[in-house]
């Protein structure tokens, strides 16, 4: 077998990520017909030739982070976890009243860079976040060659400390959706960490129990939560709003209401494409689903599902293929944060899930999610690559 780059590279990824891609031009070329931005003079702003930018410097981002073998990463992984918490840690104190921090719909999430725009930390967080926990997990295993339970629970208890600290910025800002999906990574690394069952089910038994308790305290004693834990009128109303939109549909529920009716009239061939008669807000970013369901129907929107299935399967059959246990742990976070963030936003958009402000990975119109992702798959360019380097290597000098 060879040694060869281009052998070595993952041209299976590479397509998944053009065809991603040509879906996420097109999506937000049509989402943008509806006319909810435009400039001073009137004109409609076009998002597509910044889409296909950030698609560039995704690019970029991928090739760089490829270039690094795991090795370099699992040495600075906690220089780079700390760098992701000072980016947040800034954006938490500095002052509402400067530029550089300017508050969006009441949430302080965003740096304002001039000439480049609004940079989202927490997008990037996400993968330094996956770096830190899965040096911990390796290292945490190397030092504690043989398993009890008290070793188990050690282990627990720094994957805790790793999650709270950007959980808390996190939710400061204040992003919930963003928190989520810290919580879906540390729920995923903790089952494949090697955490004894004994442990984890009654964790995850006592964590379903507290979701439902808390979906009812919201449903029938309002009042409790907002003296006990501060619980807001509109955290609950997102609730009711979900649940029953066109009770609300006024207000709260109008959203959700628009994107059924959206995705609905599609039927199962759509209306073609940029045939969107229905307005949806933020159509282009975090409600994209609804203009592909709109355009395309049941049967282009069934297609983009396949696709996100196709690519996490091929980023499963990679984790399973490593022999690295950092590697391992790096590849199976970042597919619970695809997973999780493909399942809400499409959840959401149908009724499935209450509404956050999660976008669809490689889909959505925004340059700091994107670029977070595309971080993210170089992790795994990086995995893939290195490690068939380090295999050919090991068979040649046993030969």
């Amino acid at each position: 077998m060879t040694n060869k780059p281009q052998e070595r590279f993952d041209w299976t990824l590479a397509f998944i990520l053009l065809i991603f891609c040509l879906i996420s031009l097109f999506a937000i070329a049509s989402a943008q017909t509806t006319g909810q931005y435009k400039f001073e003079s009137g004109e409609l702003i076009n998002f597509v030739p910044s889409q296909i930018q950030w698609y560039f410097v995704g690019c970029i981002i991928i090739a760089i982070t490829m270039f690094l073998e795991p090795e370099q990463y699992k040495k600075a992984a906690w220089i780079i976890y700390g760098g992701g918490i000072l980016l947040l840690a800034t954006l938490y104190f500095l002052p509402d009243g400067i530029k550089l921090v300017a508050p969006r719909n009441g949430a302080k999430s965003w740096f304002h860079i001039p000439g480049i725009g609004s940079i989202q930390p927490a997008e990037f967080m996400k993968t330094f976040f996956i770096i830190g926990m899965a040096r911990m997990i390796t290292s945490h295993h190397e030092k504690n060659v043989k398993k009890t339970l008290k070793t188990d629970f050690f282990l627990l208890g720094k994957i805790i400390m790793v999650l709270l600290i950007p959980l808390f910025f996190v939710l400061k800002q204040p992003d919930l959706g963003t928190a989520l999906v810290f919580i879906a990574i540390t729920a995923a690394l903790v089952i494949v960490s090697g955490i004894t069952w004994r442990i984890i089910v009654p964790i995850f038994a006592g964590t379903a129990t507290l979701g439902v308790t808390l979906l009812l305290l919201a449903l029938y004693a309002q009042q409790f939560l907002q003296d006990t834990f501060g619980f807001k009128p509109y955290q609950a109303a997102r609730i009711y709003s979900w649940l029953d939109p066109y009770k609300y549909s006024s207000d709260e529920g109008m959203h959700l209401i628009t994107s059924l009716n959206a995705i609905g009239s599609g039927e199962i061939l759509g209306k073609g494409y940029k045939g969107r008669e229905v307005y949806v807000a933020e159509s282009h970013t975090d409600f994209i689903f609804t203009s592909i369901g709109e355009d395309w129907g049941f049967i282009g929107a069934s297609l983009v599902i396949c696709m996100y299935f196709f690519l996490i399967y091929h980023l499963t059959k990679i984790t399973l293929e490593l022999k690295d246990p950092f590697s391992t742990y790096i590849c199976a976070g970042i597919i619970a944060m695809i997973t999780f963030h493909v399942f809400e936003n499409i959840g959401m958009t149908i009724q499935l899930l209450p509404i956050t402000g999660i976008p669809l990975p490689f889909i959505s119109y925004g340059g700091s999610s994107l670029m977070g992702n595309m971080l993210a798959i170089g992790l795994v360019f990086s995995m893939k690559f290195h490690h068939r380097t380090y295999m050919f290597s090991s068979d040649e000098h046993n030969d």
